[in-house]
């Protein structure tokens, strides 16, 4: 390894490798070998991953990618990744966004760490650095289960064995019980451990008492007889700090307010005071930063996906830097980025969905959770805790979680909407393609591994025959060939279905107002819908019925189509400028469902606008691809422009139009005091946003184009 890399290990403290890390390298991780890691958090997998990456670029010139499958995680990364950078052994990226790219930029880069759904786009354009890959880290590869996400990363890997050759392999994962078996289909070695820094005690509480499985009990203080609260105070007071599990979002922010009022008195408000100005700093509903504000300053916040991801952001650091002591937040974090905590509270293991009624957590997702307990360097030990009502629960919660092995890893790639995007997305990648080279495909994928590839061909079949009717591909004999229609959508990264649904409804309408043309976006499953309430049925369900701005439902039931409605509407009152906080209380969302809802439907807009260029639908093309940008943005067409400028939002656009900045050249000439006096703006960000604005306009001028 270089010896400059040798000294920045021990600068981070690390003198001595971890039982993993070493089983790793005597598994042939530094000699090329494939490598399946099945170990708990916190006991080193990353370091594994650089351990590879360094010796392999650094010595074969190649290029490393490097998967997550959240964007935060990505991020969080590339943060880790950077140090190498700055001590001049590697340069890195990060890419997350932005479909419709091949993003050839990244060849001037060792390490790209990017989503799964951000390789799986590039490789469909054909990203030409793609071929300079050497070796791929897999991070959280147990994922491939989940039924939403999982036949991504699947194809991803099926799809990067086939094409590079004697790529190396490095996938991570918590533990599970069928890593063999993941092993055995990367053609890799498996290390697999169960050994942790700080060691972990799991255990049960009922009423003030906590069992835990190596047989010790605990009975701690009842300060105001619900466990949950007395057990949170009870570490903090020892210096430590806790991440409560909550099953919904509602509870997240119920126990952090009962939680607060008893930690709030233990708390310094000039240690937290930083933090609690840089949330009110946002342009997210001030609703819910000023509650967020309110818990910070008493050294408590909660975290769901509700939020948006500056608040997530500002809370996770606050919570790192010994600031916050109490996290509340639902299972998502568990998944996400690195949050330990002296104690882990497990709320409840069941959880409630619409169509699906209580049901119990996966054994997986609850020793995820409990793996975030204990800090490697600040505790000698961590305890992550499940609450039960009765003995009897508590036997349960024993039974089915703490001595019980996470379930396996199964495929999911053989869902139907799955196989329609994949297999396009094989067919688009070259320029002739045989039934061998889908039959290729598919032998490389874990279904085929873990099943048998014939399944998953008999499915490929009626696939094949879809696309074929549907205008995507045109078949002669036993090639396959995409269509300048399939193409276009493969690169779009949408499923063929979705494009078919989009493509009938343009064709059908002939004038269409915002509202329809919002309906069309959300009329797509990739645009996540708001649930509608029983008090909203009537009302939308008579504008569902009378409304000529509703496009007809074709095979849905009116609760499908109230639900695209509400949905459109939402989207509706965003681009119109409606206040964000007026959203949250009208819709019952957060700024991170309108977020998820705008950032999805902002990308179909954008999507159907180019198939309707493919299908010479003019109209449609034109007015979808000004409103796109509207939906990223959630402003009326006239602010656009002023949306160039970095750190300028909605809300701050709005008020620079308002005293008369409609342009950048009214904002490149402002003096900064003209700017500075205007609410939100202040002299640092007045010189900021001028400086922005003619450099637009400089590179303008030359022909380079905006920023």
């Amino acid at each position: 390894m270089p010896s400059e890399f040798k000294r920045l290990l021990v600068e981070r403290g690390i003198k001595k490798l971890y039982p993993p890390q070493e089983e790793a390298i005597r598994a042939g991780l530094l000699k090329g070998k494939n490598l399946v890691v099945s170990a708990p958090t916190a006991s080193g997998k990353t370091l594994i991953a650089e351990l590879a990456i360094i010796k392999k670029v650094m010595e074969q010139k190649v290029k490393a990618l490097y998967l997550t499958p959240l964007r935060a995680l990505a991020y969080e990364k590339w943060l880790e990744f950077r140090k190498y950078e700055e001590r001049g052994l590697l340069k890195t990226a990060v890419t997350t966004g932005d479909y419709d790219s091949d993003d050839r930029w990244l060849g001037n880069y060792d390490v790209i760490v990017c989503t799964n759904e951000k390789i799986d786009s590039l490789i469909r354009h054909k990203a030409p650095w793609l071929s300079d890959v050497g070796i791929i880290v897999s991070d959280e590869v147990h994922l491939i289960s989940d039924p939403e996400r999982g036949s991504t990363l699947e194809a991803v890997l099926a799809r990067l064995r086939s094409s590079l050759k004697n790529v190396q392999i490095i996938a991570l994962s918590a533990t599970i019980s069928n890593a063999k078996e993941i092993a055995e289909w990367l053609d890799a070695e498996l290390v697999e451990s169960n050994w942790r820094p700080v060691p972990l005690k799991i255990g049960v509480c009922v009423s003030n008492r906590i069992l835990f499985d190596d047989g010790r009990e605990h009975v701690f203080e009842s300060l105001t007889g619900n466990p949950i609260i007395d057990m949170a105070l009870e570490v903090v007071k020892s210096g430590g700090q806790c991440l409560v599990f909550t099953n919904t979002r509602q509870n997240a922010v119920k126990y952090a307010d009962k939680i607060s009022r008893r930690v709030g008195e233990l708390v310094d408000f000039e240690e937290v005071k930083d933090l609690c100005e840089e949330m009110e700093w946002g342009e997210e509903a001030p609703i819910i930063n000023e509650e967020l504000v309110n818990l910070i300053k008493r050294g408590v916040a909660f975290h769901h996906a509700g939020l948006s991801a500056r608040q997530r952001r500002i809370i996770e650091e606050g919570f790192r830097r010994f600031k916050i002591k109490v996290v509340c937040s639902t299972p998502t974090l568990a998944a996400g980025v690195n949050l330990p905590a002296r104690r882990v509270i497990i709320q409840d293991y069941r959880r409630y969905e619409v169509y699906r009624g209580m049901y119990r957590i996966p054994v997986l997702e609850f020793h995820q959770m409990a793996g975030r307990a204990g800090r490697p360097q600040y505790d000698e030990y961590g305890e992550a805790i499940a609450v039960a009502r009765t003995e009897l629960e508590a036997l349960e919660i024993f039974t089915h979680y703490v001595k019980s092995r996470p379930e396996r890893i199964t495929s999911q790639l053989i869902n139907e909407a799955s196989l329609r995007k994949h297999v396009l997305a094989t067919i688009a990648s070259t320029d002739e393609c045989t039934l061998d080279d889908i039959h290729n495909f598919i032998s490389k994928t874990f279904y085929a591994h873990q099943f048998t590839a014939t399944g998953a061909l008999l499915s490929v079949r009626g696939v094949l025959r879809f696309l074929e009717r549907e205008g995507f591909i045109t078949i002669r004999g036993d090639t396959f060939t995409a269509t300048k229609l399939g193409q276009r959508v493969s690169e779009l990264y949408i499923d063929p279905l979705s494009a078919t649904t989009l493509l009938r409804c343009m064709k059908v309408i002939k004038e269409g107002s915002l509202l329809k043309y919002l309906h069309l976006i959300c009329k797509v499953p990739e645009v996540p819908k708001l649930h509608v309430m029983r008090r909203e049925m009537e009302k939308l369900g008579d504008m569902v019925l009378e409304s000529d701005e509703i496009l007809p439902g074709e095979e849905e039931d009116l609760t499908t189509l109230m639900s695209e409605v509400k949905t459109a509407l939402l989207l509706r009152d965003w681009v119109n400028e409606d206040h964000e906080n007026d959203l949250v209380i009208r819709y019952d969302v957060g700024p991170g469902d309108i977020y998820a809802i705008t950032q999805a439907a902002e990308w179909i807009c954008y999507a159907a606008s180019e198939i309707a260029k493919v299908a010479n639908l003019t109209i449609h093309a034109k007015r979808l691809s000004t409103l796109a940008p509207r939906i990223k943005w959630g402003v009326k067409e006239e602010l656009l422009e002023l949306l160039q400028l970095e750190a300028v939002g909605r809300v701050r656009a709005r008020t620079l139009y308002r005293h008369g900045f409609r342009s950048l050249k009214d904002i490149a000439s402002a003096k900064p005091f003209e700017l500075a006096e205007l609410p939100r703006i202040g002299p640092k960000l007045a010189q900021k946003i001028i400086e922005q604005a003619q450099k637009i306009l400089k590179l303008q001028d030359s022909g380079a184009g905006g920023i």
